[in-house]
């Protein structure tokens, strides 16, 4: 599993001229699913993400985690991360999962980050999604297991 995690003030997802999540200051986390992977893999980035020390404390040092700092995660399915693009033009997307494997590996993930205590928003598994991220930094870490 890949998540691609971005710092931010606000973000949301919509679907069909309709808002389907949205979130105020804490995470966007890009989620890709690859074969092989399992829940094992969901929850260790679940908690990887809820830790992760990108937000600044009171020093203005990023030494603050999404718990710290109260942050919502906005979750989206994003099998684009598996993109191979190292041979022509046209992306090969063989390394990501098929729908049915990676969908509730996502929805895995995105309950076992509230688990932890984040506050969680998803987008639309499968629909054209437009997703607005106000990327706060920028801070973008990319996380694989």
């Amino acid at each position: 599993m890949r998540a691609l995690v971005q710092r931010v003030r606000r973000a949301s997802v919509t679907v069909d001229d309709r808002v389907v999540g949205a979130i105020g200051p804490g995470v966007v986390v890009l989620v890709g699913v690859t074969h092989g992977d399992t829940e094992a893999e969901a929850e260790w980035l679940a908690r990887k993400v809820a830790g992760l020390r990108i937000f600044e404390d009171a020093e203005g040092r990023m030494n603050a985690g999404l718990l710290d700092v109260e942050g919502e995660a906005l979750v989206v399915s994003q099998f684009t991360l598996y993109a191979d693009a190292r041979k022509g033009r046209r992306p090969s997307f063989t390394d990501a999962a098929p729908p049915q494997v990676a969908e509730p590996l996502v929805a895995h993930f995105a309950h076992a980050l509230a688990r932890a205590g984040v506050a969680v928003q998803t987008g639309a598994f499968g629909a054209h999604m437009l997703v607005e991220i106000h990327n706060d930094g920028p801070v973008t870490i990319l996380l694989e297991r």
